[in-house]
């Protein structure tokens, strides 16, 4: 997102925040919500589209939003969606996509609550390497969700796969990614998610791929490398992967630290091709 839709997403995700302080609202409650909000309003083009047309007063958008949510939703939840439609988002795509990153932020915020909320993080993190790595189960769960038989198939397959395995938000949030990818990749949903979970405990994710497993003290040093070189606490996700030879790379956000020997290699490779 970019200009006037970020400015959105960061007081929307303040007023959530705001709204979780009080143990009377329902995280969980929230997230469904939301989620079935998003639905809504990825279904419905020509209501995002009103619900985001800047000529139209923030009160007007308001009141359609909150008349279209009466009865159906909470109220924490229709003030959330109503505070939203007030902004300004630069395009109608930045609704959809804010209320559904609040809906797994709620989520994210109920594991926190009952102190899951790292293992939440770690499992989403397990999970993308398990799909990354098999290309029948990534099919799987890649099927189109537009057909009922083919959606109740791969919760099922969920259900059996995470059931008693992983925590109940873990479930929740791939069971909603996979039900609603809205175009994304389950890799790249997986990924954004366990980021998400990050920036919850306020650090960032590096995922580091090494040609064998880091040592405890590795680990150690590396992190309070990366703490220092970013100004805040880095959380390691470890992947092994021989074909990087020797060294590793790390991985944060769009940012790549490439200190493997394959790396050099191909340097080596295209400088005497050159």
């Amino acid at each position: 997102m970019n200009g006037a839709s970020r400015e959105a997403l960061a007081t929307a995700r303040g007023q959530l925040d705001t709204l979780t302080d009080s143990t009377s609202v329902d995280a969980r409650e929230l997230a469904d919500e939301l989620a079935a909000v998003t639905a809504l309003l990825d279904r419905e083009v020509s209501l995002r589209r009103t619900l985001t047309d800047p000529a139209q007063s923030g009160e007007a958008k308001a009141g359609l939003a909150g008349r279209l949510l009466a009865g159906r939703v909470s109220g924490a939840t229709a003030d959330l969606v109503t505070g939203m439609v007030r902004a300004r988002w630069s395009r109608p795509r930045d609704l959809v996509d804010a209320v559904e990153q609040l809906a797994d932020s709620a989520d994210l915020i109920a594991a926190d609550r009952d102190g899951t909320l790292g293992d939440v993080e770690d499992e989403l993190f397990r999970f993308g390497r398990i799909v990354a790595s098999s290309t029948e189960l990534r099919a799987a769960l890649s099927g189109k969700t537009g057909d009922a038989s083919v959606k109740a198939a791969q919760t099922e397959l969920l259900h059996r796969l995470l059931g008693g395995r992983a925590r109940p938000a873990t479930e929740r949030l791939v069971v909603r990614l996979v039900g609603q990818p809205r175009g994304r990749s389950l890799e790249g949903g997986l990924e954004a998610l366990s980021r998400l979970a990050a920036e919850r405990r306020d650090r960032s994710v590096a995922v580091v791929t090494s040609a064998v497993p880091l040592t405890d003290v590795q680990r150690q040093r590396l992190g309070a490398a990366l703490t220092r070189l970013y100004g805040r606490q880095v959380h390691l996700n470890l992947d092994v992967d021989p074909a990087v030879l020797g060294g590793i790379t790390v991985r944060i956000g769009d940012e790549v630290i490439d200190g493997s020997v394959a790396a050099r290699l191909d340097e080596v490779e295209r400088r005497m091709a050159g």
